[in-house]
């Protein structure tokens, strides 16, 4: 990158703000900073509603998990973001070996092993290697010799992204498992796949379906699979949660009831109201207006993203940023589309608004990278004294 400015021995202070300035993605930085304070207000809500620890506890462990996720994101768009594809193996083989790891000594929790106790935290590897995914696939694609549409080529992506997968699905987490499926999708239909292989996966991908099916869920999540296309089918079981969250964003009407005044969760009719369905309580209490004002933010952060991709300046930044706004939308619109009973329940989380430690940090280390693919964008002109143009 080269920045235009002219040789000064003693250049104005003025001129550096002003050119640390143009490096940063304000727009990015602005949809972040309101996601957060939303999902801060409204985990609040949550908490004061439901009484007792939980009153006190989820949002000042929010605001915690915040604090070490700004210094994570600024440790990230300080760094260049070439170097992470000299880290990006390593990263890969320690999320293998994580995976591995929580599924002999991970903490069980409804049956799946999907956490690793770190002292007084909890890990979730998978988020490791969606971020070790990204990084791996995106060096080799970015590589000049690597011919993408070649078998041999593609099998080495089909084992990359095919080992964490199933290690995922062997917790079990089918959510984090699916988000592997997009990401590499993105990339590959950025690297301009051939047709001819994507229609082959689409077919593999339905034969593969049935077998899947009888050999690869779990139970509980075919009677999520069944429930989702069956809406009327154990309302008072596995239906429950979607049905009530359903309820709760129909009852918000155009304006809603007001902040801290639902009362789908606040009456326990709604459970993992901080988790997996703040978005039914966002809708309840804010109505349409606060629920699109809420999806408009989201679709700018999704922007930001794909203009960086735009403004990259090697197609390793590229080829990061197009993964980090798929993971983004992936997330986005599953766990929005299971409040709207759109999609299965899958238990992914809404970035930077649902509660959650790991996935916080994770996303704002995301959203680092960007700043940093943006700061250092290709085209970047920048003179401290306009007077010498």
């Amino acid at each position: 990158m080269v920045i235009r400015s002219e040789n000064r021995v003693n250049p104005r202070p003025v001129s550096r703000w002003r050119e640390l300035l143009w490096r940063i993605d304000f727009l990015q930085l602005l949809t972040m900073s309101a996601l957060l304070v939303v999902g801060t207000c409204f985990i609040y809500s949550t908490g004061q509603q439901m009484g007792g620890q939980a009153a006190s506890n989820f949002w000042t462990k929010q605001l915690h998990w915040i604090a070490l996720g700004v210094g994570v994101w600024l440790l990230m768009s300080i760094m260049h973001y070439r170097w992470l594809g000299f880290w990006g193996w390593m990263v890969y083989a320690a999320s293998i070996v994580l995976l591995i790891l929580v599924l002999i000594i991970g903490l069980k929790v409804y049956g799946a092993r999907r956490w690793l106790l770190l002292g007084p935290f909890r890990m979730q590897p998978s988020e490791l290697a969606k971020f070790g995914v990204l990084l791996a696939l995106s060096f080799l694609l970015s590589l000049k010799g690597f011919k993408i549409n070649r078998l041999g080529y593609l099998a080495i992506v089909g084992a990359l992204v095919g080992v964490p997968f199933l290690l995922i699905l062997k917790e079990p987490d089918l959510g984090s498992a699916l988000v592997l499926i997009p990401l590499t999708g993105a990339l590959l239909f950025v690297a301009r796949i051939k047709w001819r292989f994507i229609i082959i996966a689409a077919i593999i991908a339905a034969v593969a379906l049935p077998a899947g099916w009888f050999f690869v869920l779990k139970g509980y999540q075919k009677e999520r699979i069944r429930v989702f296309l069956n809406p009327e089918h154990s309302l008072s079981g596995k239906g429950w949660q979607q049905n009530q969250a359903l309820l709760a964003v129909g009852s918000g009407g155009f304006s809603g009831k007001g902040y801290m005044q639902g009362t789908q969760h606040s009456l326990g009719f709604l459970p993992q109201t901080h988790t997996d369905f703040i978005f039914s309580v966002i809708a309840e209490e804010t109505g349409f207006v606060g629920s699109i004002s809420v999806l408009a933010v989201f679709a700018l952060l999704l922007l930001t993203a794909l203009r960086t991709a735009v403004l990259a300046r090697d197609e390793f930044g590229r080829y990061l940023a197009i993964g980090i706004a798929a993971i983004f939308f992936t997330h986005t619109f599953v766990n929005i589309g299971m409040n709207l009973r759109l999609t299965p329940v899958t238990g992914l989380p809404l970035p930077l608004v649902s509660y959650g430690g790991s996935f916080i940090v994770v996303t704002m280390m995301y959203l680092g990278i960007l700043q940093s693919i943006f700061a250092h964008r290709r085209h970047l002109t920048f003179d401290p004294d306009p007077s010498s143009q």
